[in-house]
């Protein structure tokens, strides 16, 4: 199977047309569909749906959307790996891929790149948000440097290193909802409220035990993946978002946050594979971070 045919067949699934996608590879009609079918002579499985008279947009099978999905991840992996060969021995340039959930640790990831943009200004960060599941396949493919979990993953499989800093569990509610009267939100002021989790795994046994209840037995709502949707949920009126500290600007808005009470806080630790070989550009960027940790003044963004 060659890189050459992946991006044709992507182009393919991209266009939902041959003869469209045939024009953005500069190839003629007859020899895009030539390797088409040739491939899927190869796989031994059909991965497109011809448009029948009067239709031209073609359709995915099953197999050709398991396929496309590994074509991305193949082409991404191999433009990584280009990038870190290809760059000068002289000066650090590349790419820094990082993985994490929503969480204002990221604000690290900032300060660190901030600080290293001075000397090494063709060093680029690339950003991708999903739950703890989504980092760690996307870290086990090489399809990222780092992971931001707040969770602790087996030593054996994975390096890790301690964010000394943490995310404080609560409440997002309306500033004109009953809750919203008391300076932090206990257990027992939940049990019989609309409330809105996340969707994260790991997340319900974590809830649960502070709510000392079962996460069924609650009154559960609404879930979510994005802590701005659940904003929008809150802000008309669904239920209360239980949730981190600071992901939502509420200054000025419709909307409070209170922290839980007892405390509850999560602690994040940077992520990745074991005997990792970083490209410069990455190896400079986690020098950083763990030079930042050890002197709290520029952890913290202050002025060494």
């Amino acid at each position: 199977m060659e890189l050459r045919v992946l991006n044709y067949f992507l182009a393919v699934a991209r266009e939902q047309n041959i003869s469209a996608a045939a024009q953005a590879l500069h190839i003629s009609q007859p020899a895009l569909s030539t390797q088409l079918r040739t491939l899927e002579e190869d796989l031994g499985k059909q991965l497109l749906i011809r448009g029948t008279k009067g239709s031209r947009k073609v359709i995915l099978t099953d197999e050709g959307m398991i396929l496309r999905k590994r074509a991305e991840e193949i082409l991404s992996l191999v433009q990584k790996t280009q990038d870190e060969i290809s760059g000068s021995d002289e000066t650090i340039v590349g790419d820094v891929y990082i993985g994490t959930g929503e969480t204002d640790i990221v604000r690290m990831f900032a300060r660190a790149a901030k600080k290293l943009q001075a000397d090494h200004p063709d060093i680029h960060y690339h950003i991708s948000s999903g739950n703890a599941q989504y980092v760690l396949e996307y870290l086990d493919k090489g399809l990222i440097d780092f992971g931001l979990l707040l969770s602790n993953e087996d030593p054996l499989k994975y390096e890790s290193l301690p964010i000394p800093v943490q995310d404080t569990w609560g409440v997002l509610m309306r500033r004109d909802s009953p809750l919203a009267a008391k300076d932090s939100i206990t257990p027992q002021d939940l049990w019989d409220q609309p409330l809105i989790i996340s969707h994260q795994k790991g997340d319900d046994n974590y809830l649960a035990q502070w709510m000392k209840r079962d996460v069924d037995s609650l009154n559960v709502v609404a879930t979510y993946n994005l802590v701005f949707n659940a904003s929008l949920l809150v802000d008309e009126g669904l239920g209360y978002a239980l949730c981190f500290d600071k992901l939502i600007n509420t200054e000025n808005t419709s909307l409070c946050f209170r922290p839980f009470s007892p405390r509850l806080e999560a602690y994040g630790h940077i992520v990745w594979k074991k005997y990792q070989v970083f490209s410069k550009a990455a190896q400079a960027f986690l020098d950083c971070l763990k030079e930042m940790l050890t002197d709290p003044r520029q952890d913290s963004g202050q002025a060494p």
